[in-house]
């Protein structure tokens, strides 16, 4: 018999199976498609205008990504960015102590109350640098201090802050409508910039801001050279190259009786008495007076310091003197001859208010429940 007509025949049924095998995938995965586009514009109700939007938005700009991770609520019962359709949004990575994060407040607060009806919602995303931030008490109290009425989430396992790649305190980012990150600012100043971004993206929403004015707040971001912000801790200090000047150094969880060096270096903590160090802190562990001198260079002088298990008071010199007070800081208490803040929750304290210039400062107590993590400057 011959074979070859019958190994044509088979041949031929082969290809033509394989041929009705890959049209049908085609025709399945077309089918596919189609149902994965119904189902996005059942689901979301976008229209074909919408989606083109956002397909050539997709090439421009990241997608927000969501809250996560978060450990506690102030001013919400909880809040989602996927939620806020039709909405501008404002998350801004802050901490209550950071003094930059603090003076950007005022602008956020005022933008709060001029742009929430025309559909912007700030959050404000509290990721902790020392660990009493994490306190949901603390932050709190802050809150209702600066006056801040929008939402506010704990990021407290830092999980948000990794899920947008951040690095810095404050950092705003302005997202769309699409949740679509359309502007994003590290650190203080831009203020104007900022609100006319906010206005831009109000007025896609088809809302009519004509007729308002940006902010007239004076912007206090610091325009000279300053001390840099010197951290306690030796898990915060070393790292940045901020070693203490006495002799020996920071050592790691131990008790040290410190005695100053005749020569004093410009932005440098220098301890007296004894001290513990911690890993975000340094604790006063002397029975009669613990101090800490710094020559600074500023205007203005803050210290971070945590609640003590009883109200204390630590006194302030400027200069080998009580701080006098044309120069005191808001924090600063004058009483029976003494002057001193009184130290009774845990926060930024300003200690110092006068004329840019260098000074030498001197701060002591004598109560062992004194701690402190910075000092920061403007």
């Amino acid at each position: 018999m011959n074979k070859k007509p019958l190994f044509l025949l088979i041949s031929i049924v082969i290809i033509a199976s394989l041929i009705y095998y890959f049209e049908s995938s085609k025709i399945t995965s077309a089918n596919i498609t189609n149902t994965e586009t119904v189902e996005v514009n059942t689901n979301e109700q976008l229209s074909q205008e919408q989606l083109r939007r956002i397909q050539e938005k997709e090439k421009l700009y990241q997608k927000a990504p969501e809250l996560v991770g978060i450990s506690g609520y102030l001013n919400a019962d909880e809040i989602k960015i996927s939620d806020l359709k039709n909405k501008i949004v404002l998350v801004d990575f802050w901490t209550y102590t950071c003094i930059n994060c603090i003076r950007t407040l005022p602008y956020l607060t005022e933008w709060d109350e001029k742009y929430r009806d025309k559909g912007l919602v700030i959050i404000g995303v509290h990721t902790p640098e020392f660990e009493f931030e994490k306190n949901y008490d603390n932050v709190k109290a802050a809150i209702e201090k600066y006056n801040i009425k929008y939402p506010v989430v704990q990021d407290n396992d830092y999980a948000t802050w990794q899920t947008y790649k951040n690095r810095y305190w404050p950092h705003k980012y302005l997202i769309d409508n699409d949740g679509f990150i359309r502007y994003d600012h590290i650190g203080e100043g831009a203020y104007e910039e900022t609100e006319k971004k906010i206005q831009e993206l109000l007025s896609e929403l088809g809302q009519d801001i004509s007729d308002m004015e940006t902010s007239k707040l004076e912007d206090k971001t610091p325009a000279k050279t300053l001390t840099p912000e010197l951290y306690a801790g030796y898990s915060f200090a070393l790292p940045r190259g901020q070693n203490i000047g006495n002799n020996g150094g920071l050592l790691k969880d131990e008790i040290v009786d410190y005695k100053l060096p005749e020569n004093i270096k410009q932005d440098k903590i220098y301890l007296e008495g004894k001290w513990k160090s911690n890993p975000d802190n340094l604790q006063a562990q002397d029975e009669e007076k613990s101090s800490i001198i710094l020559n600074f260079l500023a205007s203005s002088v803050n210290i971070v310091s945590n609640k003590p298990t009883e109200s204390l008071k630590l006194e302030v010199f400027i200069d080998n003197e009580y701080v006098k007070q044309g120069m005191a800081g808001q924090d600063v208490q004058f009483e029976n001859g003494k002057v001193f803040v009184l130290i009774n929750e845990a926060r930024l304290y300003n200690i110092f208010n006068g004329e840019y210039g260098k000074y030498t400062l001197r701060v002591s107590t004598d109560s062992q429940d004194f701690s402190f993590n910075a000092f920061t400057f403007g």
